[in-house]
C-alpha cells in the first residue's frame, strides 16, 4: 500500500505572536538537498477522495514528471503531467513546481502551479533534515484555514515518497490526503 511512514513525527510548528509561521532550516540545509530529483520521473500517486470530512476512500493514478537545475544550482524545476487525474480523466493535467533555496536563511520555498487553475500556491517553506525534507504553509482548502505539509522522503533517493497533509488545528493533528512514489526512468 502506498503510504508515507507515520511512524516519523511531523515536527512541531511555531508561530510568532501574529500567528506567522516561525520555520527555521534544520543544520546541515543545503542548496544540493533537492539534487536528487534531477531527471525523468514516472510516479504512482494515492489520493484521498474528499479531504477533512473523515473520508477513507482513495484513488491511484499515475503521472510523469521532469526536473531540471535552473539558476546556478539555487533552484530546481520541475514539469509534471497526466491524463488520468481524478476529476480530470482523459484531459491532460500539468504542474510547475519551481523550488528556490536562500541562502541566507538556508531555507526552500516551493511554488507550485497547476494548469486546471494557473494560480501560483503559496510557498511550502523549509528544509531537508536526515532525509526528511518537510515544507509548510498556511493555506485556505474549501473555505477552512489549513495548516499544509509537504513531505519528502528521500531515504531510498531512486524511489522519493513526497506526500502532503493537512491541519485544522495548527499542527497539532493531521489528515495525510495525498502520496506519491517516483521511479526514476533511465
Amino acid at each position: 500500500m502506498l503510504t508515507t511512514d507515520t511512524s516519523i513525527a511531523i515536527p512541531p510548528v511555531k508561530f510568532d505572536t501574529n500567528g506567522a509561521l516561525q520555520i527555521t532550516a534544520s543544520a546541515g540545509s543545503s542548496q544540493r538537498d533537492f539534487d536528487f530529483l534531477v531527471g525523468k520521473w514516472k510516479m504512482h500517486h494515492r489520493r484521498l477522495n474528499k479531504r477533512l470530512v473523515n473520508c477513507h476512500d482513495w484513488t491511484e493514478f499515475n503521472s510523469e514528471d521532469e526536473n531540471e537545475l535552473v539558476l546556478s544550482g539555487t533552484a530546481n524545476m520541475d514539469t509534471y503531467h497526466t491524463t488520468e487525474m481524478p476529476g480530470l480523466e482523459g484531459k491532460l493535467f500539468e504542474g510547475l513546481t519551481l523550488r528556490l533555496f536562500d541562502p541566507k536563511t538556508r531555507l526552500w520555498s516551493l511554488y507550485w502551479v497547476a494548469s486546471n487553475r494557473g494560480v501560483l500556491d503559496p510557498p511550502m517553506v523549509g528544509s531537508f533534515e536526515n532525509n526528511m525534507g518537510h515544507f509548510f504553509a498556511k493555506d485556505v482548502y474549501n473555505g477552512k484555514n489549513v495548516l499544509v505539509v509537504f513531505r519528502w522522503d528521500i531515504r531510498d533517493k531512486e524511489h522519493p515518497v513526497w506526500s502532503q497533509a493537512f491541519s485544522t488545528d495548527n499542527g497539532k493533528t493531521w489528515e495525510w490526503n495525498w502520496y506519491n512514489v517516483s521511479e526514476r526512468i533511465k
